[in-house]
């Protein structure tokens, strides 16, 4: 019985590996199969062409600017007080003496008090919460020295803003964004 068992172990172990090896890895040149490689030999796969990374600087001529205030509303929400109840809890104690036949065992019992506290709702509570961050938004034309980028909105610090909002229209400038968009 137990060859039986390791004969269908081994038939199973034979299965899987045909199975994984008809799925492939690595890079078989005779096969002239160019999208498995990534050109390094380790036999990784490309699924796409991945897109150069956006520049952490940008420059170009300045467009617009734009503030977007920050946005606020009343809400209101469950207003929790902290309840405190005074628990008692009764201890039992022991304790031995002496050795074999003149053994003794001592129980008392002592009650403690502590005080268990939890969040319970009790009405609501208004508050102001924020709809809308407040952004400065710079545009830039000719990102990158690229003339058919024109009207490139950046999301930039505030600091970035105002120095672009000082400038003249049309003036370079030179900044980190903080994302692409407002």
């Amino acid at each position: 019985m137990p060859s039986r068992k390791r004969l269908m172990v081994a038939g199973l172990t034979m299965v899987l590996m045909a199975g994984l090896g008809a799925c492939g890895g690595g890079n078989d040149a005779s096969r002239g199969d160019s999208s498995v490689s990534d050109n390094s030999g380790n036999g990784k796969y490309d699924s796409a062409p991945q897109p150069s990374p956006e520049p952490t600087t940008v420059s170009g001529l300045r467009g617009t600017v734009r503030h977007i205030t920050r946005k606020t509303a009343r809400a209101t929400r469950p207003h929790l007080v902290r309840k405190c109840a005074l628990a008692t809890e009764k201890v039992k104690h022991t304790s031995r003496t002496g050795t074999g036949s003149k053994k003794k065992t001592r129980t008392w019992y002592t009650t403690e008090s502590s005080q268990k506290c939890t969040k319970v709702r009790s009405g609501t509570e208004t508050y102001t919460r924020v709809v809308r961050q407040e952004r400065w938004c710079v545009s830039l034309d000719d990102v990158n020295g690229d003339k058919a980028k024109d009207a490139v909105w950046y999301e930039v610090t505030h600091a970035t803003y105002n120095e672009a909002a000082a400038a003249d229209r049309l003036a370079p400038l030179t900044f980190d964004p903080r994302s692409t968009g407002c």
